[in-house]
């Protein structure tokens, strides 16, 4: 058993070395956190040990394996949540991170995994983001930012890199959704902006950095 800011602590250095084995700076987690840097170092120590990271002071931290299975543990019951909170409880794709964040937090795997087979094995959560298997297993999908594509280039939203509320909302506003076709008319080359069709031969027009937090097929 985990508490509530261990939790937080293992899935912030999971999320910020991308798998949990590349070091972390723990000025970033203080960042991630919003907490100083000396209350980083304390809980660095108590989760070194319990071997839940490798900590050597100055350099940085990293998962281990028992500390990467908690973290992709806590990922799976929040992204579980946020298909449950979609899907049966009808709450938007922007509304449904905070709630998650709280009930990610339920220290049941029955309740997890009846959630699982409840909702039909879920394999993405509503920003596309893959949800992990009871065993840790994640399914990754061949996917291109917006940003990397060139003109005449199309494929299918799968996901966004950033959920928070305002850039979903900004998403709505455009009719920009999981699921939605996007081609490439024009890359603006002074400010790297994109001109994009979308169904309907709506064309609009998506700033650099919308780009670079939407995920197309590849």
């Amino acid at each position: 058993m985990h508490s509530f800011t261990e939790e937080n602590y293992i899935k912030a250095i999971y999320k910020l070395s991308a798998n949990g084995t590349q070091e972390v700076n723990t000025n970033a987690i203080a960042d991630i956190l919003e907490t100083k840097a000396a209350s980083v170092t304390d809980m660095l120590r108590k989760l070194s040990n319990k071997q839940l990271v490798n900590y050597v002071k100055y350099k940085g931290v990293s998962l281990t394996e028992q500390g990467t299975h908690v973290a992709l543990q806590i990922i799976r019951k929040h992204r579980l949540w946020e298909v449950f909170l979609v899907q049966k409880l009808q709450f938007n794709w922007d509304e449904v991170h905070e709630v998650a964040e709280e009930l990610e937090h339920v220290n049941s795997e029955l309740l997890t995994n009846r959630l699982d087979e409840f909702l039909g094995f879920p394999k993405f959560d509503p920003h596309g983001d893959p949800i992990p298997s009871s065993t840790g297993e994640i399914k990754l999908k061949k996917q291109k930012l917006l940003a990397e594509m060139e003109i005449n280039d199309a494929g299918v939203v799968v996901g966004v890199n950033d959920s928070q509320p305002l850039f979903l909302q900004y998403l709505d506003k455009m009719g920009i959704a999981l699921g939605s076709r996007i081609k490439v008319l024009d890359k603006i080359p002074y400010d790297k902006s994109l001109e994009i069709n979308l169904e309907d031969d709506k064309v609009v027009l998506i700033s650099s950095e919308v780009s670079k937090n939407i995920f197309l097929s590849a």
